[in-house]
């Protein structure tokens, strides 16, 4: 039934004219409306603010740093570290894997855990193992690290770099790269 010229049409967005709060989740940082339940729709956790601690005058035991809530997995960190390693923006990794570019950022950003389907063709567009990408930071660091001092040349290089102020690493980093595109210019 349509309204006759000149009446105005309730709007839904009239209707609803109650505002909602907007609230992140401490637990895993969603972002999302106050629920009636005063808990997080992803992990269940409080949004209610936690009354804050009495502080001891003197902390005689460190607190243990909090680990990460997927079991140490950070599959996020380690598709944007290697990502940036691969100097590869969001959009080109997409592209490797045939899906959207959103995909990648919310994998990135830890609003999507992949698949396995998808953590293969990540590792393949990335050009690592899968294991790579399931592996804990630190210790992925770690063998990153053992694996480059294995090389006599890197380990000479490594022994220097560390008395270099920011500015010569960069400008030493940009006359490797001159040098390696010459070079490969010059075999093709």
């Amino acid at each position: 039934m349509m309204a006759p010229l000149g009446a105005t049409v309730p709007q839904p967005q009239a209707m609803a004219a109650v505002e909602r709060e907007v609230l992140r989740c401490e637990g895993c940082k969603l972002v999302q409306f106050r629920t009636a339940t005063e808990t997080c729709r992803r992990c269940k956790k409080s949004l209610l603010p936690e009354l804050p601690k009495p502080q001891a005058a003197i902390a005689l035991v460190p607190e243990p740093v909090a680990k990460a809530e997927s079991g140490d997995i950070q599959v996020a960190t380690a598709v944007r570290d290697l990502r940036h390693v691969r100097n590869l923006s969001q959009r080109q990794l997409a592209g490797r894997m045939g899906v959207p570019r959103t995909y990648i950022s919310k994998i990135e950003n830890g609003k999507a855990m992949p698949t396995l389907s998808s953590l293969d063709r990540l590792a393949r567009a990335l050009q690592v193992d899968i294991s790579a990408l399931l592996r804990d930071a630190p210790r992925r660091h770690q063998d990153e690290t053992a694996v480059l001092t294995t090389d006599p040349f890197l380990a000479e290089i490594a022994k220097y770099a560390e008395n270099l102020t920011s500015t010569q690493k960069s400008i030493f980093l940009n006359h490797v790269r001159e040098l390696a595109q010459s070079h490969a210019r010059r075999s093709a």
